[in-house]
């Protein structure tokens, strides 16, 4: 397999381990992450002033000359498949996708195939960020199989590392748009008495928590206060449905982007999501308070109510200010339609 080489000198007054030093000089048209970094160095990748050295801890100092050893990416063993997308945006760093329900992202055990990698590599035919060593779609987040909406995935080395980046700072701006059991309202004192729950201005409600993997069912999160990670959504009510209120299309905004975030989060805060079987409860909807039709399709909805609306990023390459947003899908805009019209008499 070809390769190329890469020297670097550590800088004046450098971190003294090596993946952090390296992490700081390393130029940045090179596009190698410290992730990647780390593993070029336990391949033995790496050499320290003419050694190999496969501690990613080694002491260095500055002056030091890092010899990198970088193998030409390889092609992925993902398949192409020629599946239609619907693509919002394109150059030839980026591509923005508004999916569909029902795809998966990326393959994993129990879907192997018919993803959006598998498509995404059948339409970029071979022209491929090749970060991590393997020639890839450079998906930088994602969004559940059953949520619909907005992605934005890197075609080149710099706008997997610019993208990835932000969303790992948490500057990239995330909506989505969900219809949820009941409205949060600023006013209901169960929810100010709900840990991890408090309100802003104009009744947008904070949820601050920590995630991590549910103890005994491996597919759920689960809200801690220690341990995991943190995240915090913001929920504004946009409209409510049904007399008295039995469900509300909200907005919810994304500060952190952990698995499940938003599912979990309005599940915690008494909303669960309409249609989500994980998390969104078996409740019913009073006959009494929303129209036949609205309450069939309240009870028969195939997933969670939960669409990615819009997402903003500045481009990689260009510093651009970009923002993009994709309409409710029909299933969703079905849903809000009967939900809207007058209860029962």
């Amino acid at each position: 397999m070809s390769e190329t080489s890469l020297t670097v000198v550590i800088s004046d007054a450098p971190p003294a381990r090596l993946d952090k030093a390296l992490a700081q000089d390393v130029p940045e048209e090179a596009h190698l992450s410290r992730s990647r970094l780390a593993r070029l160095i336990a391949e033995g990748a790496v050499r320290l002033n003419g050694d190999v050295v496969v501690d990613q801890k080694a002491k260095v100092v500055a002056g030091d000359v890092i010899a990198i050893t970088v193998p030409v990416a390889e092609d992925s063993h993902i398949l192409p498949e020629p599946i239609a997308l619907s693509i919002v945006y394109e150059d030839d760093d980026l591509i923005v996708i508004d999916k569909p329900a029902g795809m998966v992202v990326h393959p994993a055990p129990g879907s192997p195939n018919a993803t959006l990698v598998n498509a995404l590599l059948h339409h970029f035919g071979g022209k491929l960020s090749g970060v991590g060593g393997e020639k890839r779609p450079g998906i930088v987040h994602r969004i559940d199989k059953d949520t619909s909406g907005l992605l934005v995935v890197a075609k080149s080395d710099r706008a997997h590392h610019g993208l990835a980046a932000q969303f790992e700072a948490h500057t990239a701006r995330r909506h989505y748009l969900g219809v949820c059991h009941g409205a949060p309202d600023a006013a209901d004192p169960r929810l100010h008495g709900t840990r991890g729950i408090n309100f802003e201005l104009g009744g947008v409600m904070k949820i601050t928590t920590h995630l991590a993997r549910h103890k005994t069912d491996r597919q759920r999160q689960a809200v801690l206060f220690q341990g995991g990670r943190h995240a915090v959504t913001r929920v504004e009510t946009l409209e409510r449905f049904g007399a008295p209120v039995v469900a509300a299309l909200v907005a919810c905004r994304l500060e952190t982007g952990r698995t499940h975030q938003i599912r979990v989060h309005m599940a915690h805060a008494g909303h669960g999501l309409i249609g989500d079987p994980t998390y969104g409860g078996r409740r019913k909807l009073s006959a009494k308070a929303v129209q036949p039709q609205a309450l069939a399709l309240v009870h028969g909805f195939a997933r969670q109510a939960l669409h990615a609306a819009s997402l903003g990023f500045d481009h990689p390459a260009t510093g651009e200010e970009m923002t993009f947003h994709a309409v409710l899908p029909d299933d969703m805009a079905a849903l809000i339609d009967a939900l809207r019209l007058p209860a029962p008499a």
